[in-house]
Parts: structure tokens; C-alpha cells; sequence
């Protein structure tokens, strides 16, 4: 699949392997604990290395010892990885959308993005947070996601460039044709 671009080639949708892309940010779906699991979170732990695990204990140590919570975000250094950091969001699990997971998801992508603007990132790569085994419902969350980017770009010039990588076409499909 050919990337596509919206708002003049600021937001652009590829398919891929995250770990793989050379931005200043690459975006961690993760759970919680911060220590790794599972689909992108476990991707992104093995390609980086143990730097980024050390690192994630010292956030549990120091700022969050419970856990992070859902919608807010952190970042630690790439590691091994081409990015140069990764910024770590925990999305939140879908319960039928009564129990504010949209504000969740909502918050888990401004989050990451306000982070990339105070580290002054020109660049920052994002998986589709919380629509694999969370199961968010993947056309009502391509809503919000383009809703958040459509109002974070218009207020905001850093970070100049925003991807969206999916792991397959059919989520990048589904994606680009509930936007349109």
C-alpha cells in the first residue's frame, strides 16, 4: 500500500513494522506495568533492548508505582530502535464504551503527541492503540483518532510529521474509509 497523506502531508497512514521506522518517536501501545507483553508493547521491548525495560522500572520506581494509568504517556530513550524515543501510552481496554474509554483513547493520543511537542520532535510514529486484544471497535476509534490529529495539528506545528502504521491493509483501509 502506497502511504496516503491528509492535512497538507502532515498525518500519513503506511503499513508496517513499527519498530522498523526512522522518526524521532515511535509511539508504545503498552500495558500498565510497563514491562513489556504482548503484539506492538512486546515488539518494541525485544527490538529495543533491555535499556528500555531498565528505563521503564525506573518510571515505575519513581513516578508511577501502580502502574500507568490509561491515557496518559511517558517516554524513554529508542534503545536499539531507529527512533530515538518511545513514547509509552496505555490505551484503554474496551467495556462496551460506557466506562469512558473514549476519552481514554482520546487522551492516550494528545498525551503522546503534547510529550513529542515538549521534546520539540519534528516526527512521531504511532500503532492503532487499543484495537487489538483491548478491543476497541477499530472504525469508531479511527474517528477519534483523526479527530485528535485534525485538532492537535491546527493548534500545534511540532511535530511536523505524524504516521500511523498499521500492521496490516485491511486497518489501514479501515482506517482512511471511515475518515473519508
Amino acid at each position: 500500500m502506497a502511504p496516503e497523506s491528509f492535512f497538507n502531508g502532515r498525518l500519513i497512514i503506511e503499513t508496517g513494522d513499527i519498530t522498523k521506522k526512522k522518526v524521532d518517536a515511535i509511539v508504545n501501545a503498552a500495558n500498565s506495568s510497563l514491562m513489556g507483553g504482548g503484539g506492538v508493547d512486546g515488539a518494541i521491548h525485544r527490538a529495543g533492548g533491555p535499556a528500555i525495560l531498565a528505563e521503564c522500572k525506573n518510571i515505575r520506581k519513581k513516578t508511577y508505582p501502580d502502574g500507568l494509568p490509561a491515557g496518559e504517556a511517558v517516554y524513554t530513550k529508542g534503545g536499539n530502535l531507529p527512533a530515538r524515543y518511545i513514547i509509552h501510552t496505555v490505551g484503554p481496554v474496551w467495556h462496551g464504551g460506557a466506562k469512558g474509554e473514549k476519552e481514554l483513547l482520546r487522551n492516550a493520543y494528545f498525551n503522546s503527541l503534547s510529550l513529542a511537542k515538549e521534546l520539540k520532535l519534528m516526527s512521531i510514529a504511532f500503532p492503532a492503540i487499543s484495537t487489538g486484544v483491548y478491543g476497541y471497535p477499530k472504525e469508531e476509534a479511527a474517528g477519534i483518532v483523526y479527530k485528535v490529529i485534525h485538532d492537535f495539528i491546527k493548534k500545534n506545528s511540532l511535530p511536523e510529521k505524524i504516521y500511523l502504521i498499521f500492521f496490516n491493509k485491511g486497518d489501514a483501509d479501515i482506517f482512511t474509509e471511515t475518515i473519508q
